[in-house]
């Protein structure tokens, strides 16, 4: 089968002004390229700092992000982020960034710790925009980094994904937490455990990432507008004009065999996106096309699980598809885990799961991860595979936040290497699973399951795997329900119980929850159904 009948085309993206819908002649994704997922910050930022020690003068390093932490380290050597980014400043690499101009602090958002790392790094020379361009409450939630390297193309990459360049977000397999945490709820424990993940592309689409971050870069809209704002940006001298971005340099030359399309949200808002008059919702549009084709097995890894509207995609491929199970892996509280967290947050997720139980019954699957000392893992990731076909990973959440509101970047992988193990078809139109998804559904069951990488033959199988968590989590929770006597059982899944919510939380919070955590940001006749 075509990768095309995967992918969105131009026209489905629904977005003729970006500069993705014609850098290629039309054609919505590119070809030949590497892709390699780094699961962790302990894998992703030894990662980032070896590729970005190795710029030089004249080289271009690009990033965004919701929140950074200067302090944040990135190895045991004590390396921080800010130092990181300004060491290459001063070795003449161009650095770009865009963070997220983000709330007060006094919300417990990161205004000082974005600014600070801001006037850092512009001090070493390089630039850093706190960018506001957003709807009411809302936040740019993207996370990417572009390496250009004018005279050594070969070495071009980029990362996008969940991973925040901030405190707590440096965890391992072992889920100890990241010794600088941020503040969470007491179920989360000191330093609250935190998985998570980052692609890592090289080949063309790397030129497709880069041209996302230019349009933001490039847009004349001044960065903050309301009063407020511009106050406060003058009083610390914000930089609100971008320098100009040396020339785009070509796409590196193809390297691989993966088929990357590059996926955003944008809302339609005044004054809008040069590059989004009208909004874009790729990201949702992209689930719509992939979803219903699942027919074995729909993996997903996501912080929230909210919306009916969201799930109602996934809840019609149920129903389609009898033979089909969806494995959900989710963080099995709530940040702050409090009672005004909760009301809101828990009673759409209990909606949408419903969705997806009264559509697929037993054959939907949902955990919640803890690490071997019992403590709750928090799940950050934002990950989904179909059939070892069809994977994307990036900065959405299942919510219509994500789908409508925010600014998100996500890649969308199909490829091209068949993967030998049985079953190699999984789908009726005989197209084959493939080496990268499987691959990473293996090792992620294989961190899940407390297994080493010579046991997973029984997981290649989807059903294998369905049933392997179904009974290690049945181990564990049986252990917790015995009072944790004994040794305790291999594995790091639980069952997942949805919270009760008395009903006057839920009547408050579900007003609470769509107008400031999930609003929706979809045309009016859109609103309410499963369309996007």
């Amino acid at each position: 089968m075509s990768t095309d009948d995967w992918f969105l085309s131009t026209e489905e993206r629904g977005n003729p002004f970006t500069r993705l819908a014609h850098r290629r002649g039309g054609r919505s994704f590119s070809e030949g390229n590497r892709a390699e997922l780094h699961v962790h910050g302990a894998a992703y930022f030894p990662r980032l700092r070896e590729l970005v020690e190795a710029q030089g003068p004249g080289d271009l390093l690009l990033f965004t992000d919701w929140r950074g932490d200067p302090d944040e380290r990135i190895g045991e050597d004590g390396l921080s982020i800010v130092e990181l980014m300004s060491a290459a400043a001063h070795r003449g690499v161009i650095v770009k960034a865009l963070f997220w101009r983000s709330h007060l602090d006094s919300l417990q958002y990161s205004e000082a710790e974005n600014r600070s790392l801001a006037d850092t790094v512009r001090a070493a020379g390089g630039e850093v925009i706190l960018d506001q361009r957003v709807l009411p409450l809302g936040s740019h939630h993207q996370k990417l980094v572009v390496l250009r390297h004018p005279s050594r193309p070969e070495r071009d990459a980029a990362f996008c994904g969940g991973i925040d360049l901030c405190h707590t977000r440096r965890d391992d397999s072992r889920h100890l937490g990241d010794p600088q945490p941020v503040s969470m709820g007491a179920v989360w424990g000191p330093t609250p455990a935190w998985h998570d993940m980052m692609v890592e592309v090289t080949g063309p689409a790397v030129g497709d990432i880069e041209a996302s971050f230019r349009e933001r870069w490039e847009d004349p809209t001044p960065p903050t507008l309301d009063p407020l704002s511009r106050l406060s940006s003058f009083l610390h001298h914000d930089d609100d004009h971008p320098d100009p971005l040396p020339p785009q340099a070509e796409d590196p030359e193809p390297c691989g065999e993966v088929d990357v399309q590059v996926l955003r949200t944008y809302p339609r808002k005044c004054p809008r996106f040069p590059f989004a008059p009208d909004g874009e919702r790729s990201i949702a549009r992209a689930y719509g096309k992939a979803i219903p084709r699942a027919e074995h097995l729909i993996y997903l890894e996501d912080q929230f699980v909210w919306s009916p509207e969201v799930m109602a995609g996934f809840a019609e491929a149920l129903r389609a598809h009898p033979e089909l199970h969806i494995i959900v892996v989710l963080s099995t509280y709530t940040p702050a885990d409090t009672t005004i967290a909760n009301a809101g947050a828990m009673g759409s997720r209990n909606a949408a799961l419903d969705v997806l139980h009264r559509a697929g019954g037993d054959r939907v699957h949902v955990y919640g991860l803890e690490n071997p000392q019992g403590v709750p893992v928090y799940v950050h990731s934002k990950l989904c595979l179909v059939d070892d076909v069809w994977m994307l990973v990036g900065s959405d959440n299942m919510n219509l936040r994500s789908w409508t509101f925010d600014s998100e970047l996500s890649c969308a992988l199909v490829d091209q290497r068949t993967d030998p193990r049985e079953p190699t078809v999984l789908r009726a139109d005989g197209d084959g699973a493939r080496v990268l998804p499987r691959q990473v559904r293996l090792d992620l069951a294989r961190e899940h399951l407390d297994r080493t990488d010579a046991q997973d033959d029984d997981l290649v199988d989807p059903l294998g795997m369905v049933t392997a968590f179904a009974e290690s989590a049945a181990r564990l929770d049986a252990w917790h329900d015995g009072g944790t006597r004994g040794p305790r059982p291999a594995g790091r899944l639980r069952s997942y119980t949805p919270q009760r919510i008395p009903f006057h939380q839920r009547a408050v919070g579900r007003l609470t929850h769509r107008v400031a955590e999930d609003p929706d940001a979809r045309p009016r006749a859109m609103r309410g159904t499963g369309r996007f």
